[in-house]
């Protein structure tokens, strides 16, 4: 089963789960799959890999490249594994992926850096701390639709708001506002926003990958729109669990079997946007490394994504692929869409400071980060009033990963230090110099608390733009966000 890749990608990976698995002759037959020799895969020296900086796999994603033999041939070549230590790996995975609880996955703080750390003390074991390294770089550079031979994104790079290379997508400034049309996805937000012509028309909560199957960060583009998408099980331990379910038995569309939905938007490996999803699955992990949207949803995004791409698509159109579900159809976007892929936890949305969970323990929620954030809009953390910075620094403790070290707050000299919140009640706070300000005031922590919203004096008018028409997925209007009373 092959994927779409990049002409400078020269590994074929399989999608990685139920709801992102593409098959053979539902892609545009316009668009070549690239079949190329492992070995022609040009080997990186270990001082080049020692030197890419990489986050270590975790085993369940290791589990899904291979599923394609040509990764261990891969291995064999551009690593010298032998035989017996790629048969090591390969049961390490497997047992891992097959432990793995989809109900629970991501209910435990640190799952992610929990995952990642476990692939590596035991990939260790098996073939050393170096290739173990090297190991990370292959699979990372294929993971993100990358290649780490490929020149790095450098600070010489040219600012772009419109990125067209993973180079310019790696130097992008924070919370980045696209003027053309393109499709943003910030995994931590649990959101996906729609530009048309650098205006934001439309905001959809998502589902995303699992933390152990996480939703890479990369540009992607998408090229077509595939209704009716069959599924073909792969030999993985989650479809074993599956009722009525046999690996290698193709699903037909519209079974109730088939978890990729009447719709699907293929956007490069190892991603899809699909729909399929219950209402209940939209705002938390719901996939093994896609974008999930209920089926509402996913039909109401193709019709703009098909509008963005330069054709339509109707409601009478989507009646008409829906008579037939036994027939899978291509719509071939007249111009490619790029899909930003980003993983931002701090984000200034419309004057006012959103410190997401850092949902896959990428160490993002830190002083340093805040203050590249704030950097980007003309502002300085010491600008913050003595309260705000109070906030702010409670909420990055509060929202941080496993793996990121607690942010440690200077003296307090305030009469009062309130926890950040998103309630809209707030109290007077009486600082050392006698001034006052507004804060939120305290409110128990909630359980698996996902944001906090602060409004911050400086950033007043600033920022990315707020959701526009957002859809849940519930099918109900989306609520009010409270926030923070702003200082008077």
């Amino acid at each position: 089963m092959k994927l779409f890749v990049p002409r400078s990608l020269l590994l074929i990976i399989p999608l990685l789960v139920a709801g992102c698995q593409t098959q053979q002759g539902t892609q545009p037959t316009s668009r070549a799959t690239a079949t190329v020799s492992p070995a022609v895969t040009p080997s990186a020296s270990p001082a080049d890999v020692a030197s890419t900086k990489a986050p270590v796999v975790t085993l369940p994603v290791l589990d899904a490249f291979f599923a394609d033999s040509s990764f261990s041939e891969t291995l064999k070549s551009r690593l010298q594994l032998s035989d017996s230590q790629i048969a090591k790996l390969k049961e390490l995975a497997h047992t891992a992926t097959a432990g793995l609880d989809e109900a629970s996955a991501g209910s435990t703080a640190g799952e992610g850096a929990d995952a990642r750390s476990r692939a590596q003390d035991e990939i260790s074991q098996v073939i050393g701390a170096d290739k173990t390294r090297q190991l990370a770089t292959l699979v990372q550079e294929q993971w993100n639709g990358t290649d780490t031979n490929s020149t790095p994104a450098t600070a010489s790079t040219a600012p772009t708001t419109n990125p067209t290379t993973e180079q310019e997508f790696a130097a992008l400034k924070p919370n980045t506002v696209p003027t053309d049309s393109r499709i943003v996805v910030n995994a931590p937000a649990f959101r996906m926003d729609a530009f048309e012509d650098g205006h934001i028309v439309k905001s959809y909560k998502i589902g995303i990958g699992y933390p152990q199957f996480p939703l890479p960060t990369a540009l992607r583009k998408a090229r077509a729109i595939i209704f009716n998408p069959t599924w073909t099980p792969p030999d993985e331990p989650w479809v074993a669990k599956m009722k009525d379910v046999t690996v290698g038995e193709k699903i037909e569309a519209g079974s109730a079997l088939n978890p990729l939905g009447p719709i699907k938007i293929p956007i490069g490996l190892p991603s899809l946007i699909h729909g399929g999803k219950s209402p209940a699955k939209i705002g938390t992990f719901a996939s093994h490394g896609c974008v999930g949207l209920t089926t509402p949803q996913v039909r109401d995004f193709a019709k703009l994504l098909a509008k963005v791409g330069g054709t339509r698509l109707t409601d009478a159109d989507l009646a008409r692929y829906d008579s037939d579900k036994t027939q899978t159809k291509s719509l071939k976007l007249p111009k490619d869409i790029f899909v930003e892929l980003r993983y931002e936890t701090i984000v200034v949305e419309d004057g006012k400071l959103h410190i997401y969970r850092d949902v896959y323990d990428q160490g993002t929620n830190t002083q340093e980060e805040l203050e590249a954030v704030l950097g980007a809009y003309g502002v300085k953390f010491d600008d913050l009033t003595e309260a705000e910075r109070d906030q702010v620094l409670d909420a990055l403790n509060q929202m941080a990963g496993k793996s990121t070290p607690k942010t440690p707050r200077p003296a307090a000299t305030t009469t009062a230090s309130p926890s950040p919140s998103a309630s809209p009640s707030a109290s007077p706070v009486t600082t050392a110099k006698g001034k006052k300000s507004v804060a939120a005031k305290a409110a128990p922590k909630q359980k698996n608390q996902k944001e906090i919203v602060i409004e911050i004096a400086a950033l007043n008018g600033k920022g990315y733009p707020a959701p526009v028409d957002l859809d849940t997925g519930s099918g109900r209007p989306a609520k009010t966000k409270l926030v923070a009373v702003k200082p008077k």
